[in-house]
């Protein structure tokens, strides 16, 4: 038996947080010593991450010598590739960990969350399509989530009463969502926070194509509103 030597002082110790649920409702449910290590592992390793989205890939746990180590002595006759599968389709169906996949130029790749509120988040929005590839040591760049127009129009315009609910809806069916975000935005930043100028802006775009409505268009001129085909921004 290998024999440990004891934590070094207090002060020079580094913590690893771990939430209530892993000791009262988690940790009582492994009955996998390979499950157990492999997930002691995720929150340490996850923890040494920067960024709101942090996820592990499969090369991470053989890069851990600490880990494969571990992983070994537990099945001296099987591989650390049969270990380690067993060990994360052990963890995934316990609903310790979450997974999503996404396609990279050098072929799939597989990332592993922990199943908190921000991973269930990050795996909603790399199945939605928001990500793109980032570097080596962060292969996969999760977007930031984008944001709900009924949301952003209470937020930022007025009342969501349920006549805008009902035209929101429609715009949703009849307009990109990105339009509809840089139209509020457009019309607060001009500060005509009214949902008849965020519709003609809209219908402006759509008019002009990709390139349509700015705010120096909407700007420019005053007049241009009370005269002419911008006659929807005449606020009432």
């Amino acid at each position: 038996m290998q024999k440990f030597d004891g934590f070094p002082d207090d002060s020079k110790l580094s913590p690893t947080a771990f939430p209530a649920q892993f000791y009262s409702q988690l940790l009582p449910m492994i009955d996998d010593l390979a499950e157990l290590k492999l997930t002691v592992f995720c929150f340490w390793a996850l923890q040494q991450r920067e960024g709101s989205a942090r996820y592990l890939l499969r090369a991470d746990f053989y890069d851990d010598n600490a880990l494969v180590a571990g992983l070994l002595a537990t099945q001296p006759a099987a591989t650390m590739d049969q270990i380690l599968s067993a060990a994360l389709a052990r963890a995934l169906e316990r609903g310790t960990l979450i997974q999503a996949e996404v396609t990279l130029d050098n072929g799939t790749e597989t990332l592993y969350f922990v199943n908190t509120k921000k991973g269930r988040a990050a795996v909603a929005q790399i199945r939605a399509g928001q990500w793109q590839p980032g570097g080596a040591d962060h292969p996969v760049e999760i977007l930031p989530e984008r944001p709900n127009i009924y949301k952003l129009y209470e937020a930022n315009v007025g009342p969501l009463t349920p006549r805008i609910a009902d035209h929101l809806k429609d715009a949703a069916q009849d307009y990109p969502l990105d339009w509809i975000l840089d139209a509020i935005h457009t019309a607060v930043d001009l500060d005509k926070r009214n949902w008849r100028y965020i519709h003609a802006i809209l219908k402006r775009r759509e008019r002009e194509g990709n390139g349509g409505f700015t705010k120096r268009s909407a700007g420019q001129d005053g007049k241009s509103y009370i005269t002419g085909e911008l006659a929807d921004f005449i606020e009432h």
